[in-house]
């Protein structure tokens, strides 16, 4: 049985390896190429970056693949010899403590790779190592009180039912959910400071909006993201009365006021279309199959690692092979993710004005550094909204028709004006895309 699942695992690193080096392979040809939707020296910059991730990505899998085998072969014995406490739910709780920390040792080179090497290389990262580390304290704080009580309630419960992977899927869940309503009124406000939106047209206007596509929120607010990181970004938070607008300080500095009530009008497409309960049920989709497989795990695989079938064992194995799973749904999961995001920018175009939409879309990929081409196994497997190029199309931009100045003068009101436009469309008339 432990021969069987090192070979599948074998096979899905292999996998992941060989897109990953065809997207390199594809970005650095592509970037030799003439530029699109950026000036050159900026296609190039997003190209460089993109390469630069994957090939960390690249380290990062073979060191998985590693700590999978090592895992598998001694970790579990290993960690289950060290840990000998009285009590069948401390032992397994502390168990679990341990195999987490130690996959966050492995990875944490990485993570400080990509924020302080790469990021800082291209502008992004605003963060100190001091702030890094009272993110990771709080982070940790969290994990070992919230995280232990739930590790605990799902141990109680495999402990006490036969049928403990149906009753173990139905805590996540819950939880899952609980965290969505939580998230922006509790958890990011430790991280993060938010502060209501200044009065102001802006404000009215997107008042307007949300009245417009029925959304009831628990207000408008700007989130200090600068302090950490450069991106533009904005969001929809929350669950029920929790809901809330959160818009990056970095975005207001970019876009006008047009602009962002197009991108907000994207964000209410998902509202209206439902696509966060959507997402919500992919998501237990992935979470019902994965408890039943693992649930059913044989006791022989244990046995081969060299642990006793104790519940924390069973739960580290369904953390370690979750990804296998998740794997093989995540192509269905992203088409139906892109098609929502079609949908969006429908839905985006009529509340917030396509023109506005598309010039909002350059600036965001070109601000973010996010090269518009991709490997079409990327997008296959990884990609939870379309190409940028195809979903400037639907909205009916001609990329091929635009010339991108080398250093093009960016103002707050540049797309309010009839001339000076960065965009071109095939179509000047306000129809659907």
């Amino acid at each position: 049985m432990l021969e069987t699942i090192l070979i599948i695992y074998s096979i899905y690193t292999f996998m992941r390896i060989y897109i990953s080096i065809m997207q390199i392979g594809y970005i650095n040809d592509e970037k030799r190429k003439a530029p699109v939707l950026m000036s050159a020296s900026k296609y190039k910059i997003a190209a460089d970056y993109a390469v630069a991730k994957e090939k960390l990505s690249l380290a990062e899998m073979f060191v998985d693949y590693l700590m999978f085998v090592w895992w598998t072969l001694m970790g579990f014995a290993w960690l289950a010899s060290f840990v000998q406490v009285e009590g069948n739910i401390i032992q397994s709780v502390f168990f679990l403590f341990g195999f987490v920390i130690i996959n966050y040792l492995a990875g944490l080179p990485f993570e400080l790779y990509q924020k302080f090497k790469i990021d800082e290389a291209f502008g992004f990262n605003q963060m100190t190592p001091k702030m890094f580390m009272a993110d990771t304290l709080k982070s940790s704080l969290i994990f070992f009180i919230l995280g232990g009580a739930l590790f605990a309630l799902l141990v109680w419960i495999i402990t006490m039912s036969a049928s403990w992977w149906l009753w173990g899927f139905l805590l996540i869940f819950s939880v899952a959910i609980l965290v969505n309503v939580l998230y922006p009124t509790v958890i990011a406000p430790l991280f993060n400071k938010f502060n209501p939106l200044e009065e102001g047209e802006l404000k009215e206007e997107i008042i307007k909006l949300m009245e417009q596509a029925g959304l009831k929120s628990d207000g408008i607010f700007v989130m200090d993201a600068s302090k950490r990181d450069s991106r533009l970004n904005a969001y929809f938070g929350g669950l029920g009365k929790s809901k809330r607008v959160v818009l990056f300080d970095t975005l207001l500095e970019k876009l006008n006021t047009k602009e962002l009530l197009a991108v907000l009008g994207h964000e209410l497409g998902h509202f209206s279309h439902g696509d966060i309960w959507k997402n919500i049920g992919l998501m237990g989709m992935l979470l019902f199959v994965s408890f039943y497989l693992f649930g059913h795990l044989p006791d022989i695989l244990f046995t081969q690692m060299g642990v006793a079938p104790f519940a924390g064992a069973q739960i580290a194995a369904l953390i370690l092979l979750l990804p296998l799973i998740s794997f093989v749904l995540t192509p269905f999961m992203s088409y139906v993710s892109r098609r929502n995001e079609y949908a969006a920018d429908v839905f985006g175009s009529q509340m917030g004005g396509r023109e506005n939409l598309v010039s909002a879309l350059l600036k965001l990929i070109t601000e973010n550094k996010s090269f518009p081409k991709s490997h079409p196994l990327v997008i296959f497997f990884y990609y939870t909204h379309p190409p940028v190029l195809e979903r400037l199309k639907e909205l009916g931009y001609d990329a091929g028709n635009t010339i991108m100045e080398e250093e093009p003068i960016e103002t707050k009101d540049n797309t309010d004006k009839e001339g000076g436009n960065i965009f071109a469309f095939i179509d000047k008339q306000d129809k659907q895309p």
